[in-house]
């Protein structure tokens, strides 16, 4: 059945942004919802696509008398292809602070270096993943935990408007010849295409550039700047190691995971849900799809970083933290339908490792039996909310 619609979590603080800023930037990887999601919450604002030809080189032609043609909301959607609108946006703010803008865009490190140059100050920004467990219980209920990791959540596919089986060849065909081509002078998509397969083998792993160039033929400079366009165009998130001491967060080794466990399939040439049971990557891809609810939890607030995972020098390990408030919430993930004692291990150890107060702890599992009443939760993946 097809959905016309599905509320996202972030609503609530782009509404309230929107009081205080006269521009609302909305990042996030293609076929995310912004466009759908702007126009939701912001029907009245007349719409200019920079993704049209003759729109585009209007407004790189004539910025001017392109951002004069109306007063009231103006929404420019993938701006990053016109930036030069920024500049002339931020004069027209500063003349006229009632004015309003919303901008979006599917490449954050060009948008956000544009944003950062012009518009410091008179944006709010946010990023919109690919929607999450809590946004879509009414969608998931005829489908269970293999279908949902295959299909994954860009909302094309939940809302029954395409299928995973077309939507991701086509999405990393696009993402191939559009935004590697815009953001690299790429010489070889398919060393660069192999690079992204490489990666979705490596989910939950730490990153290691020079393992990986030397399987892909590169230098391990050239796998950093490529690693670089992966999180630009939001395929990928790094999760950074918790330490106390915040420079060596920056300094050590992260873990990769993609942004959607869907993508994460096909790149993995997953053909179906039957084949991901007995996959060597299912318990991966379940751990993917666990730390990106914790991390759209936080985007979905306005925020961004706060999730980490733990490891030390006797490979004592949990697999998030969430960071809230000065608190930490620890949590093991695990793709095993059945509960085990030995699962609570280290969470039952972490706070003699670190400082920071560890005030919730769970575990996180694809059985049915849940357990609210112990020091230690045990849950479902479905009940992630309950730790937020």
């Amino acid at each position: 059945m097809k959905v016309d619609y599905i509320n996202r979590k972030i609503e609530p603080v782009v509404r309230e942004a929107s009081k205080y800023y006269s521009v609302i930037s909305v990042t996030g990887p293609r076929q995310s919802g912004k466009s759908t999601l702007l126009k939701h919450l912001f029907f009245d604002y007349k719409e200019f696509s920079m993704k049209d030809v003759h729109i585009r080189d209007y407004a790189m032609n004539d910025p001017v008398a392109f951002l004069q043609q109306t007063t009231d909301g103006m929404f420019i959607d993938e701006v990053q292809k016109a930036p030069v609108l920024m500049e002339y946006i931020q004069g027209i703010v500063d003349r006229h602070p009632e004015r309003r803008f919303l901008l979006t865009g599917s490449s954050n490190f060009e948008m956000m270096r544009d944003l950062s140059e012009s518009l410091a100050g008179r944006a709010g920004v946010f990023e919109l993943m690919p929607m999450s467990l809590s946004e879509t219980v009414a969608q998931r209920t005829d489908r269970d935990l293999s279908q949902q990791i295959f299909e994954g959540l860009y909302p094309a596919v939940i809302a029954g408007k395409n299928r995973a089986k077309f939507f991701y060849p086509s999405y990393v065909k696009t993402y191939l010849e559009k935004d590697v081509r815009d953001l690299l002078n790429l010489q070889n998509q398919m060393r660069f295409l192999r690079f992204i397969k490489l990666c979705a083998t490596r989910i939950g792993s730490l990153f290691n550039a020079s393992e990986l160039a030397a399987e892909v033929g590169v230098d391990s400079k050239t796998i950093t700047r490529w690693l670089l366009v992966l999180q630009a165009s939001y395929l990928v998130t790094l999760l950074p190691p918790y330490y106390e001491n915040i420079s060596k967060r920056l300094v050590k080794s992260h873990k990769l995971y993609f942004n959607d466990t869907g993508l994460a399939c096909y790149l993995l040439d997953i053909e179906s849900p039957k084949q991901l049971e007995r996959d060597k990557m299912r318990g991966p891809l379940f751990e993917n799809m666990v730390v990106m609810e914790m991390m759209k939890h936080r985007y979905n607030q306005g925020k961004d970083g706060g999730v980490f995972f733990y490891r030390d020098s006797n490979q004592n390990e949990v697999d998030v933290l969430l960071k809230q408030e000065g608190e930490i919430t620890a949590v093991e993930v695990k793709s095993s339908m059945t509960y085990h004692p030995s699962f609570e291990k280290t969470l039952r150890q972490l706070q003699d490792w670190i400082k920071t107060p560890v005030t919730k702890r769970a575990v996180v599992y694809a059985g049915e039996f849940e357990n609210n009443s112990s020091d230690i939760k045990l849950l479902n993946y479905n009940s992630l909310n309950e730790l937020f």
